[in-house]
């Protein structure tokens, strides 16, 4: 089952089922791409200090099609930066990429390296989705679909704050609880 999980095959099947039994294709071409900073409990052993967000944990990097599915999942310390952790998702995880024409971001990873970087592993155009300049809530079409997806991963217990020792493990626990959420929901 570590296996499995590791390589990311039981994830990758469920999600290619699904997307077929609702008439689109295996593989999606648009990702929405965001990464969320967890607490870390006594007994984690890797962390990092999340200067914006002042949480000592991990980060949860997470690219998702237009269902909320996961594309792709890939964990961090806190301290790594937005733009590099997604930089890092998409190179671990380019056979998933292959087919993406476009991935949209929050104003977290703004700046034409990133884009560039990103076109270069993929033939994906990023676009950057900025927020109210009022600083206003509102909700933008498309990025409620990565929060919710975020808010899916809050109700299991244990990811409420990270509890593993390790990144893999966290990552496995992410892995199985998109997992059953999948075989559950649809």
């Amino acid at each position: 089952m570590t296996k499995w999980l590791l390589e990311k095959l039981c994830n990758q099947k469920i999600v290619a089922d699904r997307r077929l039994r609702q008439g689109r294709s295996a593989r999606t071409s648009f990702v929405i791409l965001d990464a969320q900073s967890i607490k870390n409990t006594a007994t984690a052993e890797n962390k990092g200090y999340d200067g914006g967000k002042k949480i000592s944990g991990i980060k949860r990097h997470l690219a998702v099609d237009i269902n909320g599915f996961p594309q792709a999942i890939h964990i961090t310390r806190a301290n790594i930066a937005d733009r590099d952790g997604a930089i890092a998702l998409v190179t671990l995880n380019l056979e998933q990429f292959k087919l993406v024409r476009t991935m949209m971001v929050d104003s977290g990873y703004t700046g034409q390296n990133f884009a560039n970087e990103i076109s270069s592993l993929t033939s994906a155009k990023v676009i950057v989705v900025k927020r109210n300049e009022l600083h206003q809530f509102s909700v933008i079409p498309q990025r409620w679909l990565i929060e919710r997806s975020f808010s899916w991963l809050g109700n299991y217990h244990r990811l409420w704050r990270n509890c593993e020792r390790k990144l893999n493990t966290s990552l496995m626990m992410v892995s199985l609880a998109f997992i059953r959420l999948l075989l559950k929901r649809y």
